[in-house]
């Protein structure tokens, strides 16, 4: 198995389920950064993770807040460093201060500070200049894995996944 995945959604729905499944091989202490131009979907995709993780509260992004905590099956901590200008500021979040999963929006800026094993998940527009139709969001997700327990996980998740492989991705 790759460690790259690459999925296509048609919607909102789709990219939460594709999160949802994913959120299925979470553990405790795990990160997923998540990187994407601003309304690629990022929150969306916590959104997903964070209902299969059975949070009842709405999940907002953190971009003012710069963090919001979710409790659940694992706790949930959402990080949002778009604002940040420093590392040290990323490292005073207290991001390795996590119990249970921790998912950084703009996660790319602070590669440094990320664990060696982690999730990648890059979110993007597939064609900016389609039309679109009203409901229909489509995106396209890559999904890295970092170090061998995520190249594993991924490996895992690839029947689950099948519905939005991107044909011939590897």
């Amino acid at each position: 198995m790759s460690g790259t995945m690459e999925l296509e959604t048609a919607g909102v729905g789709g990219t939460q389920a594709v999160a949802a499944a994913v959120a299925r091989v979470l553990a405790a202490g795990d990160v997923v950064s998540l990187s994407g131009e601003l309304g690629a979907g990022k929150t969306c995709f916590v959104q997903g993770a964070a209902a299969a993780l059975d949070v009842a509260e709405r999940v907002t992004s953190p971009t003012f807040l710069l963090r919001r905590d979710y409790e659940g099956r694992l706790p949930v901590s959402h990080v949002d460093v778009y604002r940040l200008d420093a590392l040290a500021e990323v490292e005073d979040l207290g991001i390795g201060e996590v119990d249970g999963v921790l998912f950084v929006e703009w996660g790319d800026a602070v590669r440094p500070l990320l664990p060696p094993d982690h999730l990648e998940v890059s979110l993007a527009v597939p064609d900016p200049a389609a039309p679109v139709v009203e409901g229909d969001e489509p995106r396209r997700l890559t999904l890295r894995a970092h170090g061998a327990m995520w190249r594993r996980r991924l490996g895992e998740l690839t029947e689950d996944l099948a519905p939005w492989q991107v044909e011939g991705a590897r």
